[in-house]
Formats: C-alpha cells, structure tokens, sequence
C-alpha cells in the first residue's frame, strides 16, 4: 500500500513552485543570535524543470554554503505544512537530525503550543549541543520562523520583544511582515497588541502575485483570518447607560470584521488610528506640515459603527463590541431614511455642568474613516473633519428639529469635536485657564492631526498627542507581591509590568486601597521621585509595551514641556501661503 502511493505521489510529480519563493533570498544574512540560521524551504531536483538554474536551491547547497560559517547544523526545523518540498533523507545523510513541526502559513501566528513545544526542542538541543547550531525554516524564512525564533529568545534570554524583532530583522530584513504575526506576539507576552510596530511594506520580491486562495506553502485553504480574542464580561465606559456588550456568536465577530474591513485592517485587533507621544524629534513635524490642533480629552476612545435603525454600534480599544439601540443618525437627502453603512471615531467624555453638578454624557466625534457606504479614509482631514457636521450631525439635528428623532430617548449627547489651525496663538488659547474653565470635563494635554493626510489605521507617527510633565504617565500591569528575604522584614510591594519584559520596570508603595488593582491595568504618573497610582484602565487589558515606558521615561528626563511647545511654534511653527489665508476685506468705495 505504502509503495503504491509513494508510486502515485512520483506520477503526479512535486507540485507548483510555492508561491513568491523563486525571488526570496535563500537565507539569512548572519545567524540570529549565534544559534539560529534561517532559511527559506530548499527544493530538491524534482522541481527543477520550474526553476531556473540561477534561482534552485537544495539541501545540498544549504549544506555546502556551511563551510564559510564554520558551524554544523546539528538540528534542521521544518515548519512547512506540507512533506511536498524535499526527502528528509537530504538532511539526515549530513549527519543532522531532521524535525517537522507543522505550522499553518495563512491566516494565523503558531499557537501557544507550537511555540512551547519549538523553545522546549531548542533550549534541550543547545544545552546539549553548544557548538552547534539550528536551521530553521518555513517557506520563505520570515513569519512563521521569525516568530518562534524570536519568540525563543524572548522567552529563554530575556529579550523584550522589541530587541527580539530587531535581532531577527537585522538578519533577515524586512524581519516579520505579517502584521497579525506582530500584534499576537505583542499580546502573548502580555502587551498591548496596539503598540505593534506597523509591518514593514512587503519586499520586492513577495508581490509577484498573492493568490489568497493559496498557504505559503502553495496548498489550499479556506478562510484567513484568525479567531478575534473575546474579553469576558466586558464593560462600557462608566456613567452611561443605554449601552450593552454584544456577545454572541457569529454576529460579534462579524461586527469586529466589519469595522476591520472598513479600516482596510488585514489583521486582528482595534483597528482605529493611534497618535504617537510628542517628542524633541518629532515636534519638527509642526514646522513641515500643516496641522489641525485640539484638547485631549480624559475620556474613553471608542469606534462608532452607524448602521441603521437600532444599529448604532461601538468598538473599544480591546475590540470588544457595544450596542446603543437608542441612539439615532438620518441621511442627509432624505430625513426618513435611517444612516447607514458608516463608521466614525470619537471618544466618550462625561460633561459635568459646574453650576448644578449634573452629568451628561456625550461622544465626540473627531474623524470619519465612511460615511453611508463612501471610503473617506483618503479624503484629507480637512474634508473628512467637514463632512462629519454635513453629513452625520446636521441631518441628525434636523430630523431632531422636525421631531422626527426623539432626543429624550437618547442616554447620551453626540457632537463633532472642535479643531482648528495649529498656531501659536490658538494653541496658547488652548493652554489657557480660561478655556479650560469652559470644558465641562477633564483635559489631558493637546493632539495635532495632520490637516491634509488621510486616516491610518494603527500606529501614526503623524498624529502627534502632547501632554504636560506632569500627566505623563504608562499604564502598568500591577502585581502585589510579598518581598522577604533573611533579615529583612517582610514588606508589601507592587510590581509593575509592561508588555515584552519579564521582570519589573519599577516598584511602587502599597497605599490604602492599591491592594484591589492586583492584576489590572492600572495608569500611573511619575512624582516626587516615585510612580504615583493614577486610575484604574478598565478600557485596556494589556499594559503599554516596554519601549512606550522608556519613551516615557525620556519624555519625562527630556520633556517638551509648554513653553518648549510656544516657543518652537512661534520661531519655527508651519506658516500656511498667503493663497491659504483669508482674504483682505475689500476697500470702501469713496462716496462721490
């Protein structure tokens, strides 16, 4: 039986060439870490009849290639999917030890147990092999091989996630291109999957043609998109009402992809754009560029999906889902028909009125990614910025207007957030005690949108947040632990983690009350030498990532502190052309 399918399997002969391989360089430059080369799957002679002779690449070539690294591959890692590519044999006849662990190359990193099954191997076969080393490939060496490499170090040498990614890109560039490789391995090492770097543009030789039917490896698959992690018992920004978690099943999913697939998101995760904190580096951008500038609210970042009548839904920053049945949004052509096919972004603010001590809810809408089934990712900001009063809040008071929309019904207030140029003058106004005297909730420093750059999904190194000295502050995971040792007494401390870094970052004192944050992620602030307890951040459910704490800590020894702000912006700060300015009014005609 065996030899009548190994005779079927010859007839039918090796299959296609995986797809994007014939250009992707046979290995990596040097060795990762000292202990890893990466390769791309080698093709025995079965595929030459494919491949021209300047592009093969076999087992035995991998092999001779050696001599120069002075080394022995002792142990050769398969983490293709498929047996299709080269005979095992190949490797063992070199007196190397030849493993497969299959790994899916579409649509998903390697599980948690591949990963500990792949460390677990390593760390056994460099104990008892120290002078050897580790091929490792998949088919073309980048993702799937990147990610367990990395994943190794990070796990068995302590290197953050960062350094690991860095390590892996210098000999193998671009490094990991998968931008779902990247944000899971952020948040299997306990950090906020949002502070993925972006995936570097693919390379030259991965866009001859993307058959999305197809694996890496060249087999079928169905489907590529990995299951959305689901928070348990989520919960919607405290002080409002009228607003519930959607929890099942397929229709959360389904609401997650779409918000994903209208952001043009090809990953898991919240897919809204993140500003990056202002620095002595980045703040040149205000000189280049024109600018839109307004407060940063202390408020709660959600998406809001507008799809008809009772479909008014919101995304958090976990990706969980809300639904505001009562909430409502009319077309601007027609005031009966309910907005549809829409999806801003905003954050929800609790306004408290100063002379009574009521509260009002309200979401603020500052950026629209579509509006009833348009793209305006491209639009400039400036137009996206106008179309949200045109299109969105204008219809609705409108229909409000007419009583065609029952506000009573409504549990919060929704408004489109100011913005204006980013001078001086308006910045400074900004600043001012008087202007936040009229806010009717807690700022928290300035964010600058570019005026003229379309909406980015992730990470944006244009849209800059400024915050003052004294609100800098990362969001810790926060671990009591007891701290004994002989001699000393045992004192209660806290521990704070951030994301890609095994050990603490700091220490802080166990005050009264600190106790019932053990485990969450809590925001904290850096005075009087020490981090201070600043709230509870029942929004996230990962801390900030290793490098967002020492960006922080910079900011905090280097600060751009306000008067650095005015200053940079009064002597250097973008001046627009005068075919940018308004007008002179015209001169008075002289009575005759």
């Amino acid at each position: 039986m065996l030899k009548l399918r190994a005779a079927i399997i010859e007839m039918a002969g090796p299959g296609p060439v995986p797809p994007r391989w014939l250009m992707c360089p046979r290995k990596s430059n040097h060795l990762v870490g000292n202990k890893f080369l990466v390769f791309k799957t080698p093709l025995n002679s079965k595929f030459d009849d494919q491949v021209p002779p300047e592009h093969r690449f076999s087992p035995q070539m991998l092999f001779a290639s050696m001599k120069s690294y002075k080394v022995k591959i002792g142990l050769w890692i398969d983490l293709t999917n498929t047996q299709r590519f080269y005979d095992r044999n190949d490797v063992e006849d070199e007196g190397t030890r030849y493993l497969k662990l299959k790994c899916r190359g579409h649509g998903e990193a390697p599980s948690e147990e591949q990963v500990n099954t792949f460390v677990g191997i390593c760390e056994n076969f460099i104990r008892q092999n120290p002078l050897e080393i580790i091929g490792v490939h998949c088919t073309h060496g980048f993702n799937r091989s990147g990610f367990l490499i990395s994943s190794y170090f990070i796990m068995k040498e302590a290197w953050s996630v960062d350094y690991a990614l860095m390590e892996f890109t210098k000999a193998r560039p671009p490094g990991i291109y998968k931008g779902d490789y990247l944000r899971t391995m952020f948040e299997r090492t306990g950090d906020d999957p949002n502070d993925a770097p972006p995936a570097p543009p693919l390379p030259d030789w991965c866009n001859e043609y993307d058959d999305s039917t197809l694996d890496d490896d060249g087999e079928t698959v169905k489907g590529n998109r990995k299951r959305e992690r689901q928070k348990k018992n989520p919960t919607f920004m405290d002080g409002v009402s009228g607003v519930s978690p959607v929890s099942d099943q397929p229709r959360l999913g389904e609401l997650q992809q779409k918000v994903q697939r209208m952001c043009g998101w090809k990953s898991n995760g919240f897919p809204g754009c993140q500003p990056v904190s202002m620095d002595l580096d980045n703040l040149k951008m205000l000189r280049d560029n024109p600018y839109k500038v307004s407060w940063k609210a202390d408020g709660t970042r959600y998406m809001m999906l507008i799809d008809g009548r009772q479909k008014i839904f919101f995304a958090d920053r976990d990706n969980c889902i809300f639904q505001a049945p009562e909430i409502e949004f009319r077309q601007k052509h027609n005031l009966m028909m309910h907005l549809t096919d829409s999806l801003v972004d905003g954050e929800m603010v609790i306004d408290v009125d100063k002379k009574t001590g009521m509260k009002t809810p309200r979401y603020l809408i500052y950026d629209a990614i579509r509006i009833q089934s348009r793209d305006v990712m491209k639009d400039s900001f400036h137009m996206r910025y106008e179309r949200i009063v045109t299109d969105i809040i204008s219809p609705r008071n409108a229909a409000i207007e007419k009583g065609l929309l029952n506000k009573t019904k409504e549990t919060f207030g929704v408004r489109r957030k100011d913005f204006w140029d980013a001078t001086v003058h308006m910045t400074h106004k900004l600043l001012s005690p008087s202007f936040l005297s009229q806010l009717r909730h807690e700022p928290d420093g300035l964010i600058f949108q570019p005026e003229y750059d379309g909406y980015t999904a992730g990470k944006c190194d244009q849209v800059l947040k400024w915050k003052p000295p004294s609100h800098n502050s990362v969001d810790f995971k926060l671990k009591i632990t007891k701290n004994k040792g002989e001699g000393i007494l045992t004192q209660t401390i806290g521990e704070l983690y951030v994301g890609g870094f095994d050990r603490p970052f700091a220490l802080m004192k166990v005050k009264k009350g600190l106790k019932e944050y053990n485990n969450k992620i809590i925001e904290c602030k850096f005075e009087n030498n020490e981090w201070a307890f600043m709230r509870e951040r029942t929004d996230k459910s990962f801390p900030n990532s290793y490098n967002t704490a020492l960006a922080v800590c910079n900011s905090i020894k280097n600060p751009v502190t306000q008067d650095i702000l005015l200053k940079f912006m009064e002597g250097f700060g973008y001046k627009k052309p005068d075919k940018d300015l308004m007008p002179p009014p015209p001169p008075k005609r002289q009575k005759v």
